[in-house]
């Protein structure tokens, strides 16, 4: 027996990898919302689940790895799919919703690679490291203050480990 993932019709939200050929072969243009020579965005729909995606594509021109010159430019596509509730196809098709990659894509959404597959990428990751790195900053600063104070007391100490951490002061 098939698992509901693995079944040729089943949503792409529930597989990790999803072969190009099948996008290819399942996405339907539904509107075309901006296109030009390198950008292309438009509403698709799964012709199997009737699920709808922003799509966006984007002509890559690779012109420093290629030492023959400009006659030799190496062109590369890219591809983007983000699931849309209805809510978010109607704002779309209106003209009323921003769709720009990447300061309008904030869920996640499947992106194809080198190997042709999609797979799915969260942004939130990025947002949640870019916090992480202002907190380790935060900390150094806080730590280079102390050490430059010179007072490494027992209550020095403790003083600044509740700055560090004001969430463990309040459980006490």
């Amino acid at each position: 027996m098939m698992s509901e993932a693995n079944e040729p019709n089943a949503s792409w939200s529930s597989r990790k990898r999803i072969p190009g050929e099948e996008i290819g072969e399942r996405l339907d243009s539904v509107r075309v919302l901006k296109e030009d020579g390198l950008e292309l965005y438009e509403i698709a729909k799964d012709k199997a689940t009737g699920e709808h995606y922003l799509h966006y594509a984007y002509l890559h021109r690779n012109l420093a790895a290629i030492p023959a010159g400009p006659e030799a430019v190496q062109e590369e596509s890219f591809h983007h799919l983000m699931p849309l509730e209805s809510d978010e196809v109607l704002g779309f098709l209106f003209g009323e919703a921003p769709y720009d990659y990447p300061a309008h894509w904030s869920k996640p959404f499947l992106r194809n690679g080198p190997e042709g597959d999609y797979v799915w990428f969260d942004p939130g990751y990025a947002a949640a490291e870019a916090e992480n790195e202002a907190i380790g900053r935060d900390i150094a600063e806080q730590l280079a203050l102390f050490k430059q104070e010179g007072d490494v007391s027992e209550q020095k100490v403790r003083e600044l480990l509740e700055r560090l951490n004001p969430n463990d002061s309040e459980k006490k």
